[in-house]
């Protein structure tokens, strides 16, 4: 896990030393271990080093393999069983990096290696013999890798910041508008930032050094596998379980301590309680959980965390951030996550990993992708209720309402709002009826219809949001926080094949008699306490109620706002929490990168 970046000036002009060490330092909390470089002429590679595999010089990047060299940010966990099947092909090794294996990895496959991946990745290969740049992004868009192409640069890197500093700094107004609108962001190519792109996960890109041309190419396609739909239950558990098993398995590979977040929640107990099982048979120490608690009762999830490190003898720590301490770090806080972000449960995230960095745990397990691969959402409901008949679609809120957090009403609201579009459409537009007329024709409606045409079928629906929307978002979030404090997170769940077993999975093994991951649920029984693997009340790590109060500090920021005050005739007057934290978001973003409209 590190820090990418490199330079082309296409006029042929030299890259010079400062000009590459100034963009890599600026995401020196991703790789605190080393740095290195490479300049040929008119271009430059760039990388910071956070070691997890071979903490020896030899793991120093930018790498040479033969005629590659690689500058490389992530973890390929099936790095050895590829690298066996290298050597029976000849090749060579003279490190213990999964680096080494993805550089003769280009070399013995071509562009075709990325399918053998089991990982996440973004990654850049020089390769001299063709005067090219082979950069790749992992299936699901784990790691970022950010770009600027124009006329004068191709620059790229793992930050956005980055490239900001190389004079991007317009704000890009249809990423903008969909952020306030549907609350959909990092679900194209654009960023919050005009001109700065991201290459999509599922993606390659080469930059041919001999014309300045680029050419992108989708790898991966995650598709319904029919021989798993095909399952019964008791089947389709069984090969599920091998899955997700072996994914947590494989993500223990490290030359590090390697711990785990828990929030108490379904997910995370579950990779806890395997991790700790496996993790126990190879080392003589606990393995280590690390949970946020809220000053707020009413969504604080510990008691049920300390069962789970109780029942799977975890070395279980627990952190407590203060209100005082949100505020205090805020600033930062906006500054590693680069653009707005949807709500502010992320601060707890963020002090999940600042606890990580003082334990000493440099590699946290995390449930990322359980909800949206398993049908975890209450919104999933409203998807498979449209395939119940009409006679039996009373029975089924009855259902809902007994083994989920939603009351009757809820479900019917959920229902309409989800399988309705206008509804959606008319509540959408109400909420942003402050917006001046000359940007009304931002907000996208279509994007609201794709997802109600998605909701037919429950396939459709998590195909969107795994690879466009809700996920995309969610590892945007984490990734940020993560390396805030040089900390690699591993997902399980996002492990591709298990990822492709769950959404195969038939949607009547995954919703039940009303209760949502019926599957995970059966399987997490057999190593969790009853009341986690049965628990109703998903909350997550949400931040303090009492961060909701602080009104006249979110007025303040956002009438300070010159953006909002150009885009509303009073934004101030906006009083929906959800618009509200929308708006106060922006501002400090605006604040923090000086961020400006055409």
């Amino acid at each position: 896990m590190c820090g990418i970046a490199g330079i082309v000036k296409k006029d042929g002009s030299e890259v010079t030393t400062s000009e590459i060490k100034n963009i890599t330092n600026i995401f020196a909390h991703r790789g605190p271990d080393d740095e290195g470089f490479f300049i040929e002429n008119n271009f430059a590679l760039g990388h910071r080093r956070l070691s997890i595999l071979d903490l020896s010089p030899a793991g120093h990047q930018p790498m040479l393999y033969n005629h590659v060299r690689i500058i490389f940010n992530g973890e390929i966990y099936n790095y050895i069983e590829i690298k066996d099947e290298l050597k029976k092909s000849g090749y060579s090794f003279h490190t213990g990096t999964d680096t080494e294996v993805i550089a003769a990895a280009y070399i013995h496959w071509g562009e075709d290696c990325v399918n053998r991946f089991n990982g996440m990745w973004a990654f850049v290969i020089y390769d001299e013999d063709k005067q090219i740049f082979f950069c790749s992004r992992d299936r699901f868009g784990v790691k970022p890798f950010y770009y600027v192409n124009n006329s004068s640069i191709f620059a790229f890197g793992s930050e956005i910041k980055q490239l900001h500093v190389l004079g991007f700094h317009k704000v890009n107004l249809k990423i903008l508008f969909d952020y306030l609108y549907i609350s959909y962001q990092n679900h194209t190519a654009d960023t919050f930032f005009k001109d700065v792109y991201q290459l999509e996960p599922s993606h390659n890109l080469i930059f041919d050094l001999k014309n300045n041309d680029i050419l992108i190419k989708k790898y991966y396609t995650l598709e319904l596998q029919k021989e798993v739909y095909n399952l019964n239950l008791e089947s389709s558990e069984a090969y599920y379980e091998d899955a997700i098993r072996d994914a947590i398995i494989l993500r223990l590979r490290s030359d590090v301590k390697v711990g785990t977040c828990l929030s108490g929640g379904l997910d995370s107990s579950f990779i806890a309680s395997v991790a700790a099982e496996n993790y126990h048979q190879t080392s003589n120490n606990q393995f280590t959980s690390i949970t946020a608690k809220s000053a707020d009762a009413l969504n604080d999830e510990t008691e049920y965390a300390k069962m789970v490190i109780e029942k799977s003898k975890l070395d279980g720590k627990i952190v407590e951030p203060s209100f005082e301490h949100i505020l205090d770090d805020i600033e930062k806080i906006v500054y590693h996550q680069e653009e707005p972000f949807g709500s502010p449960s992320i601060f707890m995230q963020y002090y999940v990993m600042k606890a990580a960095k003082e334990y000493g745990c440099i590699v946290l397990l995390d449930g990322q992708g359980g909800d949206e691969t398993l049908l975890g959402y209450e919104r999933y409901y409203m998807s498979f209720l449209r395939n119940v008949p009409l006679k039996k679609l009373l029975k089924w809120f009855r259902k809902i309402q007994s083994n989920s957090k939603l009351t009757m009403k809820d479900v019917i609201n959920y229902y309409i709002y989800f399988n309705f579009p206008k509804v959606r459409v008319n509540h959408l537009r109400k909420r942003l009826s402050g917006i001046k007329k000359e940007y009304r024709s931002y907000l996208n409606n279509d994007l609201i219809y794709e997802y109600a045409d998605s909701s037919k079928q429950v396939f459709s629906l998590q195909k969107l949001e795994i690879t466009k929307t809700q996920l995309r978002a969610l590892l945007n979030y984490e990734d940020k926080n993560s390396m805030a404090w040089s900390i690699e997170t591993r997902l399980p769940f996002l492990d591709y094949r298990v990822a492709e077993a769950a959404i195969s999975i038939k949607p009547e093994y995954k919703i039940n008699d009303g209760w949502s991951k019926f599957l995970l649920r059966r399987i997490g029984s057999k190593v969790l306490p009853h009341e986690i693997a049965w628990r109703k009340n998903k909350i997550g790590f949400e931040a303090p109620k009492k961060f909701w109060d602080l009104h006249q500090y979110m007025e303040t920021i956002i009438n300070s706002s010159n953006i909002l005050h150009k885009i509303f005739y009073d934004a101030t007057k906006i009083k929906d929490p959800i618009m509200k934290w929308k708006l106060f978001s922006i501002a400090l973003w605006e604040k923090k990168f000086v961020m400006e409209l055409d």
